[in-house]
């Protein structure tokens, strides 16, 4: 009997160390996840305010400069950012898994890659820009409103040059887990575009181009404090100078920047189309300005002025709901990304298994958070933003649907992180042409006006395409021998090594 005692106290005894390590293993890993991702909240929250605080000053300028604004951003940045930001997502698996392998000094090497092929990328797309008035008149918008749009384009540029630089120096520093500079120079750039703003528009009544100008302003004080960062000597192991290595084996970082920029921006567009949809349903006005409480800066293509001015006034200084519920969700996105190639790099499947297994389950929780907040106020929601009986009404029809969008948007993100991490995305850009325009749209297209069933129609479209693409990408990411992708990244890794002048230097700390 007391040799039976003893076995199970023994077994007891193990049962609590293991339960105990598990929860340190847990414990452990939310705080690396959490170091990652709370930087990368802060910085696109700011980055996010710095359009809504110019569209604010804009909007107090002029009707059709405001409407110009909404169809440059809504349209022209969103087209261009979306390919610069999925190309530049190969930043983020190249030097997320050369620092797990500790081949700390390609980091360098990667960011000056994709500097180079971004802005060759940019190059080909600054048409975009240059003829914005000629495009948005073939496109039947108002001749006033494309003559400020094309205006406002011009000024876009530098912004978006800027951009280059900014997102791609984050992904660099995020895959260090150095980028709480971001975070603090990101505060002090919109609290920069803030004074700016006010100065150039209100005191020294400079109008649009004031107002342009301050997020031009605030947009390179971003990069600019970036570079000091850089080249002031804070990256010691992994900025050695600017190299001609930079300039070799650019056609196979190309092809995966390439796989990056179509996995996003079929994400980004995918939204973008069912917007422009809502727009052409049997009353639009209504629909736009539901929808762009939802969704940041609706499209107005097909509005005339006075249309525009009257969205504008419910909904375009409102909070926007989704938007920032979205940034909290590609904080942890780009944290999901940093420590799966990490731990790639470093060779270790286990450890990417389990770090997949944590991030997803908070980033589930935060989604049944958020899921029953708008489902217990999602009736109520609308009447913040607007004293429009009709507008609050159609946003209270869409609350259910909202909700599970919102609980669904907090699983996919982070999937596609994952997958970005580990230099999945030819895959990932499959299952988004699939679910989204085979599935989604045809039948947000169907619903909404063959059925006669309107916004809601295209936005139970929109959810079954976001669920076709959730449980795709789940099946993905749980079906990937993980084994198996630690040789590929081993391989790729090693084929595209260069020798640093300095490898004999020590190693940084994770």
């Amino acid at each position: 009997m007391d040799e039976d005692n003893n076995i199970e106290e023994r077994l007891l005894s193990f049962k609590e160390e293991e339960g105990s390590n598990l929860k340190r293993r847990i414990c452990s890993e939310s705080k690396k996840i959490w170091r990652i991702a709370t930087p990368g909240v802060i910085s696109r929250v700011s980055s996010f305010g710095t359009i809504v605080v110019t569209q604010s000053f804009v909007g107090h300028i002029s009707a059709v400069d405001l409407a110009g604004y909404a169809l440059v951003q809504t349209l022209s940045v969103r087209f261009v950012n979306g390919i610069l930001i999925g190309m530049s997502s190969a930043t983020e698996t190249l030097c997320g898994q050369a620092y797990g392998a500790k081949q700390y000094h390609m980091m360098g090497i990667y960011l000056q890659r994709s500097w180079i092929i971004d802005l060759i990328t940019l190059l080909i797309l600054l048409p975009v820009f240059l003829f914005a008035t000629q495009i948005f008149n073939l496109l039947g918008q108002d001749g006033a409103i494309a003559k400020s749009a094309g205006y406002i384009s011009l000024w876009f540029i530098p912004f978006v040059i800027s951009l280059i630089f900014s997102l791609t120096v984050q992904m660099y520093l995020q895959a260090q887990q150095k980028n709480l500079i971001i975070a603090w120079l990101s505060a002090l750039q919109f609290a920069l575009h803030l004074l700016c703003s006010w100065l150039f528009v209100f005191v020294l009544e400079l109008g649009l181009p004031g107002a342009m100008a301050a997020l031009c302003i605030s947009s390179w004080f971003l990069v600019v404090g970036e570079f000091v960062y850089i080249f002031g000597g804070w990256c010691p192991e992994t900025w050695k100078g600017f190299s001609i290595a930079a300039a070799k084996d650019l056609w196979p970082v190309f092809k995966l920047s390439v796989s990056s920029g179509a996995m996003i921006c079929l994400e980004l567009w995918y939204y973008a189309i069912l917007v422009l949809l809502a727009g052409y349903t049997t009353d639009a006005q209504v629909s736009i300005s539901a929808f762009s409480i939802w969704y940041p800066m609706s499209l107005y293509t097909h509005l005339n002025i006075v249309a525009v001015s009257k969205i504008v006034g419910v909904s375009i200084f409102s909070l926007n709901i989704n938007a920032w519920i979205v940034m909290i969700i590609l904080g942890i996105m780009g944290a999901a990304c940093v420590r799966v190639a990490n731990e790639l790099g470093s060779g270790n499947a286990e450890a990417v298994r389990f770090s997949i297994k944590v991030i997803m389950a908070i980033s589930l929780t935060m989604g049944i958070v958020f899921w029953i907040l708008c489902l217990a106020f999602g009736k109520s929601i609308g009447y913040l933003f607007t004293n429009e009986e009709e507008v609050a009404e159609t946003i209270s029809g869409l609350s259910i649907l909202l909700a599970f969008t919102v609980l669904l948007g907090s699983i996919f993100p982070v999937l596609s992180g994952v997958a970005v991490g580990s230099g999945l995305q030819s895959k990932v850009a499959v299952i988004n042409l699939i679910c989204f325009y085979g599935i989604g749209l045809p039948v947000g297209i169907v619903l909404g006006y063959w059925f006669n069933l309107g916004v809601q129609g295209i936005w139970v479209g929109l959810t079954g395409g976001v669920l076709t693409q959730t449980c795709s990408l789940s099946t993905l990411i749980w079906r990937t021998n993980w084994d198996e992708e630690v040789s590929k990244t081993s391989a790729r890794l090693k084929k595209w090594y260069l020798e640093s002048p300095s490898d004999n230097d020590k190693n940084i700390e994770c």
